[in-house]
């Protein structure tokens, strides 16, 4: 199911741009359901970086291995509930990210970034 506000963003974007338009946080996370959160993997796609160098969450200081377990206020349990609240916002809006690491929990201000059509 797509969230009704990513179905109306995708929507305005297709009517001005012809291209969708995608919020992004520039981080792969693997897609097993209910982990305890979205862990970042440890390598993209086709072998890049799983955190997309100088975007949105290396800027905000996050890295491979870390868990993320809140998006704002809301209960990360896995990388599609992730994605799910990823694609209510749009590119530009800030967000707070709650992840664990090494044991430890902390939170990162990430500014959305954004992906252009749907390779």
């Amino acid at each position: 199911a797509i969230p009704i506000n990513q179905a109306k963003n995708v929507a305005e974007q297709l009517i001005k741009t012809g291209k969708p338009v995608y919020p992004v946080i520039g981080a792969t996370v693997t897609m097993e359901e209910k982990t305890g959160g979205a862990a970042i993997s440890s390598e993209g796609a086709a072998g890049t970086p799983a955190v997309t160098p100088n975007g949105p969450a290396a800027k905000a200081g996050l890295k491979a291995g870390d868990v993320i377990t809140k998006f704002n206020d809301t209960v990360i349990d896995s990388g599609p509930t992730l994605i799910g609240e990823i694609w209510t916002r749009k590119p530009g809006e800030k967000v707070t990210l709650t992840y664990e690491r090494d044991g430890k929990t902390a939170t990162a201000e990430v500014t959305l970034g954004q992906r252009e059509g749907d390779s």
